[in-house]
């Protein structure tokens, strides 16, 4: 049984699986998330003029993951892959963890492959990480 807790997990705690490979050094990742359209359907014979409300189609946000860029060429070579015409969807698991690093849930994405990809913004006037992003597409999100 989970242990009740009245604090929210730490959001900076978490790791990134993509077809079961851990990736190690996110730093972000932003875009969970869900909706469903809403159908307004009214019949008519219906005088009072209310309406019925039905789920339509669901749609899912590019989830973005942003991580530092220490020379791993992974993530562009999955992108480059899918531009030049190889699909390649692959599940990716984001795994939130607490203080003992324990995973506490885990956000399932159902094959995804990267839409975007963006190297790091250079500045040689600062001392900022390169910081390189990726935008997935997916066909469905769980959470366990």
């Amino acid at each position: 049984m989970p242990i009740a807790r009245d604090d929210p997990y730490a959001r900076f705690n978490f790791l990134v699986e993509i077809d079961g490979v851990p990736r190690a050094g996110f730093a972000e990742v932003e875009g969970l998330g869900a909706e469903t359209e809403v159908v307004e359907y009214r019949e008519g014979a219906d005088k009072a003029g209310s309406r019925r409300l039905l789920p339509g189609l669901t749609r899912y946000p590019r989830v973005v993951l942003r991580r530092g860029f220490a020379g791993d060429a992974s993530l562009f070579q999955w992108w480059r892959g899918i531009r030049d015409g190889a699909p390649d969807r692959r599940d990716v698991t984001i795994t939130l963890l607490d203080e003992a690093r324990e995973p506490v849930a885990q956000w399932r994405l159902r094959r995804a492959w990267p839409a975007k990809w963006e190297g790091p913004a250079l500045n040689a006037k600062t001392s900022e990480v390169a910081i390189e992003s990726l935008e997935l597409v997916h066909e469905g999100i769980e959470l366990e």
